[in-house]
């Protein structure tokens, strides 16, 4: 009986830690469900060209948004240990990563009509996909810089400014959209491109409050300016531990950007309805990715402290609480497809893409819930090259050549390529499953950035 207690008490503690930071995924990404169903009202075309710019912003970022997440390690086991210096030394090499990048994705979001006509997408997306991503320029350096505060204050514990920080934001995009797509209240009606300017403004105003309300939590750490946070060797180590979390997120959120282009190939309304079912995807699977970083954080705290029993019992509530709510998403998914598809856009050909590929989403929620947080928990343990690997494999060795098989040398065509997806997903979530298992049975070490 109070095993039972016991294990009921790990799962109510988890989800009071990881409840706020899903809260703070579902509202970064809510942004960009709401650029896609405030623009369904100009049609298919505008519904694919957010989307796909969306897309484009992201799979250029994602390199750099893994590279930061170095910081949930470093800074979640300095807590632990209470090493209040190595939590400064921490943040302040975030910010210069965070910086670096910024001009790195600045620079790749600039081509876009050349990038897109090499990439054969539909003609009639590419010109406003193309000014959409150059308007989301404008947001890059608020929108890491956002990254690093946000990591920093989960790694520390107190995460409430970011939700009021995502809140307002959420607000500010809304009636930006509302202004600048249609042309209220005299703004000037600019469709796809008035999305792209309302998602830089919500990115600056999501920063700018983040960084007045959490000053009193992190001001300390980054201000005064330590000289041995540029130290090359300490921030080679940092490096090592970030660049494998960001090829990780590559190989991962390539293999879905590479699906979009595949769906290109089969047209607009092929493209369309793909994005509709991965847009209702990705806002789902925004509750296991705040369920990884809480724990991530929580595993490294407990690591900082030399507690392995701990960093076990946080890490099975984890992975229970992520797997749990994706089942239950997977339901609604397989049950209501026309329903959902209904909230975008009633155009037949996009709905029919969209109602077949909306099941298979369902099916692969679970597995995207359990790769999300085994990630987390790795990440919190300070193990980030193997997980890279595995996922190398997963999606490059079985998903893409799989779909890529289905959808284009089969009768299934959009559900093959779905059908990779799922199958990478699926092999990610079972080979990180068998790395956490044998990560947590063997001693582990703190994370040691500023010593050999």
């Amino acid at each position: 009986m109070s095993a039972s207690r016991g294990w009921r008490a790990d799962l109510r503690d988890m989800a009071q830690v990881a409840a706020p930071v899903v809260l703070i995924n579902v509202g970064i990404q809510a942004m960009g469900v709401v650029d896609t169903l405030m623009v369904g009202r100009l049609g298919g075309a505008a519904i694919a060209a957010v989307a796909l710019g969306n897309f484009y912003f992201f799979n250029v970022s994602v390199f750099g948004i893994g590279l930061l997440f170095a910081i949930d390690p470093v800074v979640a086991q300095a807590v632990g240990a209470g090493d209040r210096l190595g939590i400064t030394r921490g943040v302040q090499r975030g910010l210069v990563l965070a910086l670096g990048v910024s001009l790195v994705v600045m620079a790749a979001l600039l081509p876009g009509e050349w990038l897109l006509t090499v990439l054969e997408q539909p003609p009639e997306v590419i010109g406003e996909t193309a000014v959409y991503a150059r308007r989301r320029v404008l947001g890059v350096i608020p929108f890491f810089l956002f990254a690093v505060l946000r990591q920093t204050l989960q790694a520390m514990g107190p995460v409430r400014p970011i939700i009021v920080a995502a809140l307002v934001a959420n607000l500010v995009n809304a009636a930006a959209n509302w202004l600048l797509i249609f042309g209220n209240l005299g703004a000037p009606a600019l469709g796809v491109e008035g999305a792209g300017y309302a998602t830089t403004i919500a990115t600056w105003v999501m920063a700018l409050v983040l960084a007045w309300l959490a000053w009193s939590l992190v001001g300390t750490h980054i201000v005064p300016w330590h000289p041995e946070t540029m130290a090359r060797a300490p921030m080679l180590r940092m490096l090592r531990i970030g660049i494998p979390i960001g090829v990780q997120w590559f190989f991962e959120s390539f293999a879905f950007g590479l699906t979009a282009l595949f769906m290109g190939w089969m047209g607009t309304a092929s493209l369309a309805g793909h994005e509709i079912a991965l847009n209702m995807a990705a806002l789902t699977f925004r509750v296991p990715l705040g369920v990884s970083g809480a724990a991530a954080a929580v595993v490294g705290r407990a690591i900082g402290r030399g507690d392995r029993s701990t960093a076990q019992r946080d890490a099975v509530a984890a992975i229970v609480c992520g797997v749990g709510f994706m089942c239950i998403s997977a339901l609604v998914f397989i049950g209501a497809p026309e329903w959902l598809t209904s909230l975008y856009t009633n155009e037949p050909a996009t709905v029919a893409v969209a109602v077949s590929l909306i099941p298979l989403a369902g099916w692969f929620q679970v597995f995207d819930g359990l790769q999300a947080v085994t990630s987390g928990v790795l990440r919190g343990t300070g193990d980030t090259r193997i997980p890279a690997m595995l996922h190398l494999i997963a999606f490059w060795g079985v998903g893409i050549p799989l779909g890529y098989y289905l959808g284009f040398h089969t009768p299934w065509r959009e559900q093959g390529l779905w059908m990779g997806l799922v199958a990478g997903l699926a092999a990610a979530a079972l080979l990180q499953s068998a790395r956490v298992v044998r990560r947590l049975q063997s001693d582990i070490a703190r994370v040691q950035i500023d010593h050999s």
